[in-house]
């Protein structure tokens, strides 16, 4: 009950807001057929979310995996953050390649992230960091985009409503955000990701490194070493560090 009681409300707040819009600009196009449409699609909504959530979750798993996602990720790439998110990168529970996800998220406190996972456990990702909870999140840091290691914790009963509304602030982009959730979600689940500062710590160290240059005296780096200043390049550069053979998907 609490579920369709959310999804109204969030349609409730879509059709208003596609209303809104139409009449700011009667003239534009495509004119009244969006209002119409958005509540169309809203009752629809509402009904397949009641009677039908399978059909739903397979339905905008597929809007988000060819369509949404990709923009997302396109956007996040080059700094730009449409609706308040960040790229979650988890490992394939099956191919153990890693994986890269928008999801809307809070901001980090004391060294924790909270994601609300829309579809609950039948989000890829959510079975994917179930598996191998080590995860990586792509999110501002001190004014700039870099990845910082964490490890990903699914709280079965935590009130997911509930966090979301505390997760939210006076973020408009969050708000938003968490509606779309609430409308596209059937099944909403709760999800904590604490932060690494250990790693935090390595990534600094591989990026002075980086900078300082090979060691004096002309002897070879140790190979970790190496492997954190090339790691530290990628992330200076603003790309994510692995290499071409397991570049990250949006795949499960």
């Amino acid at each position: 009950m609490r579920r369709l009681v959310a999804n109204l409300t969030a349609s409730l707040v879509v059709v208003a807001l596609t209303w809104a819009t139409y009449l700011l600009d009667p003239s534009a196009w495509p004119g009244v057929a969006a209002p119409i449409a958005a509540v169309v699609l809203s009752v629809v909504n509402l009904a397949v979310t009641a009677w039908r959530p399978a059909w739903k979750v397979a339905a905008v798993r597929r809007l988000q995996r060819h369509i949404i996602n990709p923009v997302v990720v396109g956007l996040l790439r080059v700094g730009i953050n449409p609706l308040g998110v960040v790229l979650l990168e988890t490992r394939g529970r099956v191919s153990g390649a890693p994986r890269v996800t928008p999801v809307g998220a809070s901001r980090a406190r004391d060294g924790v992230i909270w994601v609300i996972a829309e579809h609950g456990h039948r989000a890829g990702y959510v079975r994917n960091l179930a598996r191998t909870p080590q995860v990586r999140v792509r999110t501002r840091v001190r004014g700039r985009h870099t990845w910082v290691a964490g490890t990903a914790h699914v709280l079965e009963g935590d009130d997911p409503y509930a966090r979301q509304r505390r997760i939210l602030g006076w973020n408009p982009l969050r708000w938003l955000n968490a509606v779309m959730v609430l409308y596209l979600g059937a099944d909403l689940l709760s999800i904590r990701i604490t932060l690494d500062p250990a790693g935090d710590a390595a990534a600094r160290d591989a990026r002075a490194a980086y900078r300082e240059g090979p060691p004096s005296g002309g002897g070879a780096a140790p190979a970790r070493t190496l492997t954190m200043v090339r790691s530290a390049r990628n992330t200076e550069q603003g790309r994510t560090p692995w290499n071409a053979a397991t570049r990250p998907s949006l795949g499960p």
